[in-house]
């Protein structure tokens, strides 16, 4: 029953992608119902993917409070799950902070290291921009900051984001800059957020999902 029930929730998520980008069909507000209902169902069933791509929605789009909550709890989730543009947002999230997660430097620190080290561009990046600059309750550090410059530029080369569990080709790379481990050295050992998230009319245009990695 439970095996059923893993692939009713993987060919919807797949229904739901196919609404969501094929260009042909119309766009009208019925057709983005069914797709935001049906992401809204794999996100409750706890499909990984849409824990990240509708907490994105409803975190960045939703105007009520609750549903930014919502959203962030998705995100986080998904981001404990391992997948690797969910830990990206989970770093946003607790560097700017919200309703439900207020500003959290440390552990913004760690999600970006996380995701930095598994490929994520734009999370190298911004630890490269705090350790040059200061940012993020972190001290100036130069050698720290080519570490991440590193493996910013090896992510941004690389045709993609890796999915969750794949390793960057730039950790050798960025390993021979510095020595030691991300999650040690360069969060400064600071704690991981709790070990499980709970879980619990926003659209998206398409060119800000492609953003959000």
């Amino acid at each position: 029953m439970q095996q059923a029930s893993s692939l009713k929730t993987r060919l919807e998520y797949r229904l739901a992608q196919q609404l969501f980008h094929t260009r042909w069909l119309p766009r009208s507000p019925r057709t983005q119902r069914l797709t935001m209902r049906l992401f809204q169902r794999c996100a409750d069933a706890g499909h990984p993917a849409a824990l990240s791509l509708y907490g994105h929605m409803l975190f960045h789009r939703s105007r009520a409070p609750q549903d930014k909550a919502r959203g962030a709890r998705y995100v986080l989730q998904a981001a404990h799950g391992g997948d690797v543009r969910a830990q990206y947002q989970a770093g946003q999230i607790h560097e700017h902070g919200c309703a439900l997660y207020p500003a959290r430097h440390d552990h913004a620190v760690t999600w970006y290291a996380r995701a930095g080290e598994a490929g994520h561009a734009l999370a190298a990046a911004r630890l490269e921009r705090a350790y040059r600059d200061g940012e993020l309750s972190l001290p100036v550090d130069p050698e720290r900051a080519a570490y991440w410059a590193v493996l910013a530029s090896a992510g941004q080369a690389s045709s993609g984001q890796p999915s969750s569990g794949q390793a960057s080709s730039g950790q050798t790379l960025a390993r021979q800059a510095s020595p030691g481990s991300a999650n040690s050295a360069l969060a400064n050992g600071q704690p991981v957020p709790g070990q499980s998230a709970r879980q619990d009319g926003v659209t998206l245009d398409k060119a800000e999902a492609q953003q959000r990695h």
